[in-house]
């Protein structure tokens, strides 16, 4: 892809980020971000939840606050019942909610597999964005999550993790990374 460049291109792709941020006027920026993926768990409300948070996780990464979201959907009518659906966007809007970002609409796409998630965009000031970029060799790094989850659901997949494991993973991939982010912003992080 080609290089872009744009004076109010704050975060392009060039840093690798898992989000754009665009400035709007000297004191607010925009952060842009979508996220979606498969089935990574059986239960179609958790799914949901699941890909909701990880799409909130792109913004609240670049010490953003996310303000509205579009969900993403790919569905093959006909193959699963609607309750399925119904479900998954249930699932998501309780973590829209647990965000206190606005659900603003979506798009949906007729698909041989089923896919779910989030458009969501965020606000920050232009000078407390958080990138890649800032990391350096020797820095500290706090895992705000047990690590492992995608471990855990290939062994879903395979039918070798326990209730309890699938508990656990469950429960952690839902959980916002909003008191991180919040963390982050306050003791400064570059």
């Amino acid at each position: 892809m080609p290089r872009i460049t744009h004076p109010d291109l704050l975060v392009g792709m060039e840093t690798h980020d898992d989000a754009g941020v665009y400035r709007v006027s000297p004191d607010l920026a925009l952060i842009q971000t979508v996220d979606y993926f498969t089935p990574i768990v059986d239960d179609p409300r958790d799914f949901g939840a699941i890909a909701a948070a990880n799409a909130f996780s792109d913004v609240y990464a670049m010490g953003g606050v996310p303000r509205t979201a579009m969900n993403l959907v790919g569905w093959s009518q006909g193959e699963q019942p609607w309750d399925v659906l119904r479900s998954i966007l249930e699932g998501a809007h309780e973590v829209v909610h647990e965000a206190g970002a606005v659900l603003v609409g979506g798009h949906s796409v007729k698909s041989p597999e089923i896919f779910f998630g989030l458009s969501v965009t965020g606000t920050i000031h232009p000078d407390r964005v958080v990138t890649n970029r800032g990391a350096r060799p020797g820095d500290i790094l706090f895992l705000t999550k047990p690590i492992g989850t995608g471990i855990l659901a290939t062994a879903l997949k395979r039918g070798r993790l326990s209730a309890e494991g699938l508990s656990i993973a469950t429960a952690t991939m839902r959980r916002l990374n909003r008191a991180s982010a919040e963390a982050m912003q306050e003791i400064g992080v570059d």
